[in-house]
């Protein structure tokens, strides 16, 4: 959506790309926005084997850039889309000209205790797909500060995609690929990272602990560090217009 210089919007678990529908638009006043579904989410196909890992969503999000004929784009990214920025700024820095990392894993920061209970031998077998559609509908309402924004209509855009025996599997293919390893083994490199940084937190974020936010900053030389206040985890569906704020005011300077 939109023309100019491109931007790339990268989601986290168990989201997809309309994580961005309420501040798209607005981006797309100013940027060539691009909102891709990766792999194994949303309506990206969910191969049985294909690895997941954020390590191999980095590849396929730089091949996704070469196919479209972009050397080099801004990166704004949530969760473990945020491991997919750090990984590109750390090993393809003249790929990103700018990055914003929101609500994003780091260090040791993950995998949320609530997905390890779900990793215990024998869950998934035991599981449903309507039991795991349950637990994942109640699972939902937690990333937000405010209850009343988790809608029906917000827990079905994500949990929608999951609502099957393929969906299922692949959403445990993913949780099999949360892995705190990929952001320690680089944790010593955010010292050499040279791009304009910001790091984006919702204050009352139940899984990405606040505590997180000013380590990843103080990492990240000169990265800028802006909370959003009153929000949990899904920023863009809690407090979209201070977000998308924060993002142009950032970009724009």
């Amino acid at each position: 959506m939109g023309q100019g210089e491109p931007l790339i919007l990268v989601h986290g678990i168990p989201t997809n790309k309309l994580l961005w529908r309420n501040i798209m638009p607005e981006l797309a006043k100013h940027y060539r926005v691009i909102a891709p579904d990766m792999l194994n989410y949303g309506e990206s196909d969910m191969p049985e084997k294909a690895d997941v890992s954020i390590n191999a969503q980095t590849r396929i999000l730089l091949k996704l850039m070469d196919a479209l004929g972009i050397a080099q784009a801004n990166i704004v990214s949530h969760d473990i889309g945020g491991g997919v920025g750090q990984l590109m700024a750390v090993n393809h820095p003249e790929r990103v000209r700018r990055q914003v990392l929101i609500d994003s894993v780091c260090f040791d920061s993950w995998p949320i205790p609530e997905f390890e209970k779900m990793l215990e031998p024998g869950v998934e077998a035991s599981m449903s797909v309507e039991d795991f559609i349950s637990t994942m509908r109640d699972f939902m309402p937690s990333g937000v500060h405010d209850s009343a924004v988790a809608t029906e209509s917000m827990i079905e855009r994500y949990v929608g995609q999951w609502n099957s025996a393929l969906g299922k599997a692949a959403f445990f293919r993913n949780m099999r690929r949360l892995n705190k390893e990929y952001t320690q083994a680089i944790a010593a490199e955010l010292a050499n990272i040279e791009i304009d940084t910001l790091v984006l937190w919702g204050d009352k974020d139940n899984f990405q602990k606040p505590k997180y936010a000013p380590q990843l900053a103080d990492a990240i030389p000169g990265a800028r560090l802006k909370w959003i206040e009153d929000a949990g985890r899904w920023v863009t569906d809690e407090k979209p217009n201070k977000t998308l704020r924060h993002i142009l005011e950032f970009l724009a300077d």
